[in-house]
């Protein structure tokens, strides 16, 4: 595509946004038409760009790269990258929940709270186009199905369970972000090449209601499955699966390095085993536990992993700078906690505060608010004790102490959080996201880079257009409506038993959810898509579709 076919302005109006993401019926759901201006050398001749990789502080309030950077005494990697402005919200709401604020990122299209890669319900968000009837809850392609189907090498990383919403945006495809099964099952069969984190409780068995053993899939399927940083790093692999934990993973100041690998490691591994591939790869990062520690108002926990992401954005840029193909692209989803460095207590003294007052008590804290939860003994009498040695306070109140002794389980950053904050001049509005615009950090070897205040799916559109990528066509060839396409062949479909079934003359076609796999007369076929049931009707790949005659 030419340059001049891209850079759209809005008062073109949604209909050319849309042929930014393609044709046909999927044209009249493209979010409204934000301009993605060229950087300042984007019209010059320069290296074609052949790998892309995105990186997601989740929940990153602008405010919490101030703070790391006090916190660092030096810059971070990312703020040379600064280069606009992007907007947030979602298809029906201001301020936007992880799931369709991800799938913005990941498809090019708004959509609801907790939909994960399929189209909202409705659109009523100034500049939005209405959802036509029957195509609600469509699953929608994301750039790493579109870069695998052209060739590419993909990879997916997070520091939360791999099938958070993040991570699941740009691998699977549901409307609830609770259900893991589905889209667990999606992203072991969606041919990603690299996917490391943590979740592995939820591919066994016992750790999942539909009881299918996911660990087993994952190693008949090639993949190299490891579970420590060593092993990570041995891994010679190029397909590689690594879970370092059950559940999360531990915030970068409470890991331990011996059994969890930073960010930063795994970033370096995935670039590692996708720069293999000729054709190039696509890499997400999110760097998900920002958004936790906002959450729980704890400014240790922002921190730590703030500056754990940024030593993942600086490796990303070295090799993109080493490479001289590769585009880096850094944004959060969302702002989080509406954190503030100064609060009610500065208010008559905000110019007078030293940078002690505000970083001095956060240096004092040797881990964050979970990891000081471990050092606590069953009882919880040891606080006072366990506080000075590892948070550096000798001064906590009655009601301090109350609040960490009936801190539930896995709850435990809720309290120290504030009590943290309270000491540090630290800011915070809410315990929940919030609705402003989040910076846009992006490089470019050709200086090609999106620039001003742009949405949230232009970051898609970006991606797409840098890589020669056509995301309306690829969602008109993985997600056919299933009962609708069969019927016109005059084949009869039935659910039964988590499958699709389709029968024509003698013919039996069996598609399990959530899978890549068909059984035609018990023959099994490898499908270039996954099977997706959204609770009403179910999509396939044209492949699928033309498998009955």
């Amino acid at each position: 595509m030419k340059t001049s076919r891209l850079w759209t302005k809005r008062m073109m109006g949604t209909a050319v946004a849309a042929a930014l993401v393609g044709t046909g019926s999927m044209a009249a759901f493209a979010a409204d038409g934000a301009s993605v201006a060229p950087g300042t050398a984007a019209e010059t001749a320069g290296a074609d760009i052949k790998n892309v990789i995105l990186l997601i502080p989740d929940g990153m309030a602008n405010e919490a790269t101030a703070l790391a950077r006090y916190y660092k005494g030096s810059s971070l990697a990312l703020d040379a990258l600064a280069t606009g402005m992007v907007r947030t919200h979602s298809a029906d709401a201001p301020i936007a929940d992880s799931a369709p604020a991800g799938t913005a990122f990941a498809t090019g299209f708004k959509s609801h709270t907790g939909f994960v890669g399929v189209l909202p319900d409705k659109a009523t968000m100034p500049g939005q186009a209405a959802i036509a009837k029957g195509e609600e809850r469509r699953p929608v392609a994301s750039v790493l199905e579109a870069s695998k189907r052209a060739g590419k090498a993909t990879g997916i990383i997070a520091t939360s369970e791999f099938m958070h919403a993040t991570p699941a945006d740009f691998s699977a495809h549901y409307p609830d972000r609770k259900n893991y099964d589905a889209l667990s099952m999606q992203q072991v069969y969606n041919g990603i090449d690299v996917v490391l984190g943590s979740g592995s409780s939820f591919l066994t068995s016992a750790g999942r209601k539909d009881g299918n053993n996911l660990l087993a899939s994952i190693k008949a399927l090639g993949y190299d499955y490891v579970t420590t940083p060593a092993a990570l790093k041995a891994s010679k692999s190029d397909k590689l699966w690594g879970m370092f934990g059950s559940k999360a993973l531990d915030y970068d100041l409470d890991r331990d390095p011996s059994k969890q690998p930073s960010l930063a490691e795994m970033t370096s591994k995935a670039i590692e085993v996708l720069s293999k591939d000729k054709d190039g790869f696509f890499l997400m990062v999110e760097g998900s536990k920002v958004d936790w520690a906002a959450h729980a108002n704890d400014p240790v926990g922002v921190v730590s992993d703030v500056l754990a992401f940024d030593k993942a954005v600086e490796a990303a840029l070295g090799f993109a700078k080493r490479d001289g193909q590769t585009a880096v692209v850094a944004v959060t989803d969302h702002g989080n906690g509406g954190l503030t460095i100064g609060n009610a207590a500065t208010t008559g003294s905000y110019d007078e505060e030293p940078l002690s007052a505000f970083i001095g008590p956060l240096k004092k804290a040797k881990v964050t608010g979970e990891g000081f939860e471990s050092k606590l003994n069953a009882s919880r009498s040891n606080i006072k004790e366990a506080a000075k040695t590892y948070l550096g306070i000798t001064d906590l109140t009655s009601e301090e102490v109350k609040s960490i002794r009936e801190a539930k389980p896995g709850s435990m950053n809720y309290a120290v959080g504030p009590i943290i904050s309270s000491r540090s001049g630290i800011g915070w509005t809410t315990g929940g996201h919030t609705g402003g615009d989040v910076v846009l950090y992006a490089y470019a070897p050709n200086g090609d880079r999106p620039s001003g205040v742009i949405d949230n799916t232009d970051v898609a559109k970006y991606i797409a257009r840098v890589l020669g990528l056509d995301l309306g066509q690829t969602t008109k060839q993985l997600f056919v409506e299933a009962q609708a396409a069969f019927a016109a062949k005059g084949a009869k479909t039935e659910i039964k038993a988590a499958s699709l079934v389709v029968t024509k003359n003698g013919q039996k076609l069996e598609l399990p959810f959530y899978k890549n796999q068909a059984l035609l007369n018990g023959g099994k076929i490898t499908l270039d898509g996954v099977v997706v049931y959204n609770g009403s009707k179910v999509y396939v790949s044209q492949k699928a579709v033309d498998l009955i005659s």
